[in-house]
C-alpha cells in the first residue's frame, strides 16, 4: 500500500478494492549440505562364537567422500567455468564449509574424464559420418611448451584433441580427418590440402580480413574492394534464396558470379604484375603477400565459392572458432596447463560438454549424468 494510505481512516475499504500495479521479485539461493552416514554393525555370534561385520554399499569406498552433485559442480567450475583448482577449492570450501582439497578436485576432474573415453570416441565416429565438419587448430601452453589443439566440430558435435605438431601429424592424431570423406571447412592452411578424399570449403571471413588489410595498407588495389563486394553479394544472394525457401541458386546467377570472379582476378593481376625475370637469380620468384593472395584466390575458386553452390556449406569457419573459445578463456583465467594429461582431460570434458550443449543440455546436467555413469544420455 502507498505510505500515505496507511494512516487513512478508509484504509481497509480501499485495500479491498486495490489492484496489483507492479510485481517485483527477489530470488535467492539457500546452500544446504546433506551428509548421509553409513554405519557398519559388528555382532558377536553367541551360537558359533565368531564375529560378523556388516558391509557398506559398493559405491561407498572411503571414510569421507563426495556425492555426484558436488562432483558435477566442482568439475563444471574447473572446466566450463575456467576456474583454477585452487580457486575452485577456495570457493567450494567457503560456500559449503566442507574440507575439500585441490587434490580432491583434481581427482574428480580426472575421474570424470576417464569415464568419457567411450563417449568421446562415439563423438569422433559421429563426426566422421557427418556431411560437413569444421576444422581448426590453435596453440596452448603445456608444461612450458606450445602444443596444438586440433578441433573438429559442427552444429551437433565437438571433438578436441592436443598434439605436439600443428600439421598433418597433429591432424591425424585427432582421428577425424584421416577417415573423413565429406566437406571440410578450414582456413586454407596447407596441411589440409593433403587430405585428398574430402571436398574442401574455405572460410570466407578469413579472406575478407585479408582483403580489408590489402585495402587499408596498400593504396591502388581496387580489385580487393571488388572481390570483397563479390563475396558479400554471393552471401546475400544465398541468404535471400534460403528466406524464399529455395535450396539452391539458379545456374544463371552462379554463372554471373563466376564470370565476375574471373574478371576481378584478371584485374588483380593487372594491378599486381608478376616480378620481372632476371638472369642472375634462379628459382621461383618471390611474389609477396598480395600476389600470393591473388594466386590463392585463383587456385581455390571452387572451394571459395562452394558455399554458394551447396547451401549446407557455411560462409565461414566461425563454428570451429567458437568451439575453441573456451580454451582461450581457460588459459587466460587459469594460466597454462602444467601437464599434458591435464590438458587432455580438459579437452575431453570440453568435447563432451560442447556436444551436450548443442543437444540442449546444460553443463551441470550433463556432468551429473556422466558422473552417475550415464555419459551417452544424449547420443542416439
Amino acid at each position: 500500500m502507498p505510505p500515505e494510505c496507511l494512516i487513512c481512516p478508509n484504509h481497509d475499504t480501499c485495500k479491498s478494492r486495490a489492484e496489483i500495479g507492479e510485481i517485483r521479485q527477489v530470488i535467492d539461493a539457500v546452500v544446504i549440505v546433506k551428509c548421509k552416514e553409513h554405519q557398519s554393525l559388528v555382532l558377536d555370534c553367541p551360537m558359533h562364537g565368531i564375529t560378523h561385520k556388516g558391509e557398506f554399499p559398493d559405491d561407498i569406498k572411503a571414510a569421507i567422500q563426495y556425492g555426484d552433485n558436488l562432483n558435477a559442480l566442482a568439475v563444471a567450475m574447473n572446466t566450463i567455468g575456467a576456474v583454477s583448482l585452487n580457486r575452485t577449492h577456495e570457493i567450494l570450501s567457503g560456500v559449503f564449509n566442507i574440507p575439500i582439497s585441490s587434490a580432491t578436485i583434481n581427482t574428480m576432474v580426472n575421474k570424470c574424464a576417464s569415464g568419457l573415453n567411450g563417449t568421446t570416441e562415439k563423438i569422433r565416429q559421429k563426426l566422421i559420418d557427418c556431411e560437413v565438419v569444421n576444422f581448426d587448430e590453435t596453440g596452448a601452453r603445456v608444461d612450458g611448451k606450445t602444443l596444438w589443439v586440433h578441433n573438429a566440430s559442427n552444429s551437433e558435435f565437438t571433438h578436441l584433441t592436443i598434439n605436439e605438431k600443428r600439421g598433418q601429424e597433429g591432424m591425424d592424431s585427432g582421428g577425424v580427418l584421416p577417415e573423413f570423406t565429406g566437406i571440410a571447412i578450414h582456413d586454407c592452411w596447407a596441411p589440409y590440402w593433403k587430405y585428398l578424399l574430402i571436398l574442401h570449403a574455405l572460410c570466407n571471413v578469413h579472406l575478407l580480413r585479408e582483403l580489408i588489410g590489402v585495402e587499408e595498407n596498400h593504396p591502388g588495389q581496387s580489385w580487393a574492394t571488388h572481390f570483397k563486394r563479390l563475396l558479400l553479394e554471393m552471401k546475400e544472394a544465398k541468404e535471400k534464396a534460403i528466406e524464399r525457401g529455395e535450396k539452391e541458386l539458379g545456374e544463371d546467377i552462379l554463372q554471373k558470379f563466376s564470370l565476375k570472379y574471373d574478371e576481378i582476378i584478371a584485374l588483380a593481376y593487372e594491378e599486381n604484375p608478376l616480378p620481372a625475370t632476371t638472369e642472375k637469380k634462379r628459382g621461383r620468384k618471390k611474389k609477396g603477400k598480395i600476389l600470393s593472395l591473388i594466386n590463392r584466390l585463383e587456385t581455390h575458386k571452387a572451394s571459395i565459392c562452394l558455399f554458394a553452390h551447396n547451401f549446407i556449406v557455411p560462409f565461414d569457419n566461425n563454428q570451429a572458432e567458437r568451439d575453441q573459445r573456451m580454451l582461450k578463456t581457460k588459459i587466460k583465467v587459469s594460466g597454462c596447463f602444467r601437464r599434458l594429461v591435464g590438458a587432455q582431460n580438459y579437452l575431453k570434458i570440453m568435447s563432451f560438454l560442447g556436444t551436450a550443449k548443442k543437444h540442449g543440455f546444460s553443463a551441470y546436467t550433463a556432468l551429473q549424468q556422466a558422473i552417475s555413469g550415464n555419459p551417452d544420455f544424449f547420443l542416439s
